[in-house]
């Protein structure tokens, strides 16, 4: 499973998963979050390859908040 979730988590826009982490996480996944969109690609793919499963779920919710976004007109 989590073999499937790394190249999607790498493929994906990083900007809309690291919102998600800022604005529904807890303080540590907030941080994790900003640490996420400052990282270049190697410090990325650490930080996906360390907590895949917990970025999933942020990424899933980043996907929602996209789509929010494009439906009111602001993304």
């Amino acid at each position: 499973m989590t073999e499937d979730r790394l190249p999607t988590l790498l493929g994906s826009e990083t900007y809309w998963t690291a919102r998600a982490m800022r604005e529904q996480g807890s303080r540590f996944y907030r941080a994790l979050g900003e640490a996420l969109e400052a990282a270049d690609l190697t410090n990325r793919r650490r930080i996906y390859e360390t907590w895949t499963e917990e970025l999933w779920d942020f990424y899933k919710r980043g996907l929602r908040l996209e789509e929010a976004a494009r439906a009111s007109g602001d993304g």
